[in-house]
């Protein structure tokens, strides 16, 4: 039945308020109520919005409390009216263990009484991952005082060189050159640009050859016996690293118009390896007509051999806050490449009855001016192709290659080429030693694991060598491990080992494209092409991964302005190393 609106208004209350009954019995339905205080903060029921209140690291339990420390919970403002007495305090109660454990003493480099759990961290199980609170103790070599490094020690597991790089400021290096104001920059390229290059070429030819080359001896390829390794010994002998421009033998063939391009390995591997680069370096570009000549200034940083370079904790600077000075990025670097040279010439047999000559002689000894004899050594000159489709005329590079030694092989019985190179470990304990391995413990056991720390921690060096292999069309590339006798005495070294490789595998274990590189090298060529003639300077950024393309005026690097340059590293030109 139909309710009438009449029946609706007679039905409501007649007082003047409506609503729950007003009372002052301090009970609900039975139940004590709690008083309301107007002190008190409102909180939330729950939030889905923040971190929970047990959610481990960032901040944890900290960042919590931090973040709901002036948020109370409601009704804290009064007194607990209803709070449940505990007859007995149940957080004391636990449960005992009466049975015997043995106690266990740990001994050895990064033991200690009391930190057990094994070592994970560090050579030969030092340092460990026991106890967090312990941890920090670390290895030999562990972080101390830094509690998110549990790892301590060197090598696999060690401390990771880079680790909250973030944190730390930029290295500031300097430019190998000085960057005069008169010069201009003409281009800028980024290393990103860069690697999408590629160029496909042929093998190459041989122009011409000079020199002679010694055999190599085979007994350093044998292990050595534990105590019996060999020290490096000084070798006096006369080498050359000649630049392009001043070799007689790159003259006559641009009079002869065989090629448009001209450089040696050492700069054109470098050319080719740039995106690799870390350290800064120049290379001089000189077009003369349709002739472009790819120089390096005498002392310049390609010169050098670099150690480290590519570690993510690299060899600091006296600037930086390194205070041991014979471990300085320059004094390494001079220390490699006198290892470098000294090697390539303790390692070969001299007989002048059993040894291979090329076609012609050495071009630069004039045995009237020198005192020392003639190192091992044959400069092959040879020509690729440049070209593109799209040329009308063909685009040819000669470059000259350099071969250090010469094997028979041990089933054919034909001469092989080699390149002869050297790594050099000063201290595995030290800054910037990029977490290497202990090479006389590890190098004969773990060689593989050696030589992968070394392409990791010297990419660019390795990729040079692999690519100036290659470009020789060399059958075998040499690669020699010598250590320091003494950590701390950066003159006296002893070979631990002789390892040979294929180039061409080589590179491929460090997936090093030379497509890419060839790419690259046609790239700077064809900026070249379109300018005037002239003189330009290519400077990779110390501090960024770029190339700078730089035009200067014709006497830049001329006789009598060598010492105005700054970044000059060592002495080197044409003189011996």
């Amino acid at each position: 039945m139909p309710i009438s609106l009449a029946d609706i208004v007679t039905a409501l209350p007649s007082d003047e308020t409506w609503g729950p009954p007003t009372t002052t019995d301090a009970l609900v339905d039975g139940v004590p109520y709690a008083p309301y205080s107007k002190g008190d903060k409102l909180g939330r029921m729950a939030d889905w919005t923040t971190e929970g209140k047990d959610r481990e690291g960032r901040g944890g339990r900290q960042q919590y409390n931090r973040n709901y420390r002036d948020q109370q919970v409601y009704g804290a403002g009064t007194s607990s009216l209803f709070a449940v007495q505990v007859a007995e305090d149940e957080s004391s109660f636990s449960v005992v263990d009466n049975t015997r454990t043995q106690k266990t003493r740990i001994f050895g480099r990064g033991g200690n009484r009391g930190f057990q759990g094994r070592g994970r961290g560090g050579r030969d199980q030092r340092g460990g991952r026991g106890n967090y609170q312990n941890a920090r103790v670390g290895g030999r070599g562990g972080q101390q005082g830094y509690g998110y490094d549990q790892r301590g020690g060197r090598g696999r597991g060690g401390r990771r060189f880079g680790w909250k790089d973030y944190d730390k400021p930029q290295r500031n290096r300097d430019s190998s050159v000085n960057i005069k104001p008169e010069w201009s920059m003409l281009e800028e390229i980024d290393f990103a640009r860069l690697m999408k290059l590629n160029l496909d070429t042929s093998g190459g030819e041989d122009m011409e050859s000079y020199g002679f080359l010694y055999y190599y001896d085979r007994t350093y390829d044998k292990p050595p016996v534990k105590n019996t390794e060999r020290k490096l010994n000084v070798v006096d002998r006369a080498a050359y690293n000649v630049t392009t421009s001043s070799d007689p033998i790159i003259q006559e063939l641009a009079d002869k118009d065989e090629a448009t391009i001209f450089a040696t390995d050492n700069i054109l591997s470098m050319l080719m390896c740039a995106p690799r680069s870390v350290y800064s370096w120049d290379l001089v570009i000189t077009k003369q007509g349709n002739k472009i000549y790819l120089d390096k200034r005498d002392g310049s940083s390609l010169d050098m051999v670099s150690v480290n370079e590519n570690a993510a904790d690299a060899p600091l600077e006296a600037s930086e806050g390194n205070k041991d000075s014979i471990n300085f990025p320059g004094a390494l670097a001079l220390e490699a490449t006198f290892i470098n040279h000294n090697f390539a010439n303790q390692v070969v047999m001299e007989s002048e009855t059993s040894k291979s000559d090329m076609t012609h002689e050495n071009p630069f000894y004039n045995p009237s001016e020198e005192t020392e004899p003639l190192a091992s050594k044959a400069y092959k000159y040879r020509r690729f192709d440049l070209s593109l489709e799209k040329d009308e005329d063909p685009l040819h590079l000669i470059v000259r290659t350099e071969i250090d030694a010469v094997v028979k092989n041990s089933i054919s019985g034909d001469d092989q080429f080699l390149t002869l190179k050297a790594l050099n470990e000063f201290d595995h304990k030290a800054q910037g030693s990029g977490g290497a391995l202990d090479w006389r413990t590890k190098l004969s056991s773990q060689r593989g694991a050696v030589v992968a720390t070394e392409m990791k921690n010297n990419s660019c060096k390795l990729a040079r060598w692999a690519t100036q292999a290659i470009l020789a069309r060399a059958d075998v590339m040499k690669l020699g491990f010598v250590s320091r006798i003494n950590p701390k005495a950066p003159n006296h070294h002893v070979i631990l080992g002789v390892v040979g490789y294929d180039p061409r595998k080589f590179a491929e274990q460090m997936n090093l494209n030379l497509a890419n590189g060839w790419g690259i090298v046609r790239t700077i060529v064809d900026m070249v092409r379109g300018m005037k003639d002239g003189r330009y300077v290519l400077v990779k950024d110390p501090n960024k991964q770029l190339l700078r393309l730089y035009e200067v005026p014709m006497g830049t690097f001329e006789e009598g302005e060598e010492g105005e340059e700054d970044g000059t590293q060592a002495e080197g030109g044409e003189d011996e190393e």
